[in-house]
């Protein structure tokens, strides 16, 4: 987590989730650690979770940097390289792992 004001980033912190809080496995109604963020960088995520990002007011960007603080700078310059979110059918094989980085959690199937 990054804080950033006036274009800078004045704070960092880690937050790690448990997994009955990520938002794959939580409801979408629900209060979440991440309410209040406005933005979202990930190396890989799903066109659902980018959608449930936005539901809840949170930007969702993919991303092909990999450095987290980099990231942010390169954002606040307006030149952070992105990506496209991945995408894929759910069917009756959704219990199995994705065959994509970051297995079911990295899809945003909601």
């Amino acid at each position: 987590m990054f804080d950033v004001d006036d274009g800078q980033i004045t704070g960092r912190s880690l937050l790690e989730l448990p997994k009955e809080a990520s938002l794959h496995d939580s409801s979408p109604h629900a209060a979440h650690p991440l309410d209040g963020v406005d933005l979202l960088i990930a190396g890989g995520m799903g066109e659902g979770l980018q959608a449930r990002l936005a539901r809840k007011g949170i930007e969702a960007v993919v991303t092909t940097e990999r450095d987290p603080e980099r990231a942010v700078l390169m954002w606040l310059a307006a030149s952070l390289p992105r990506a496209a979110p991945h995408s894929h059918a759910h069917g009756q094989d959704h219990g199995l792992a994705h065959e994509h980085e970051g297995g079911c959690g990295g899809c945003g199937c909601s």
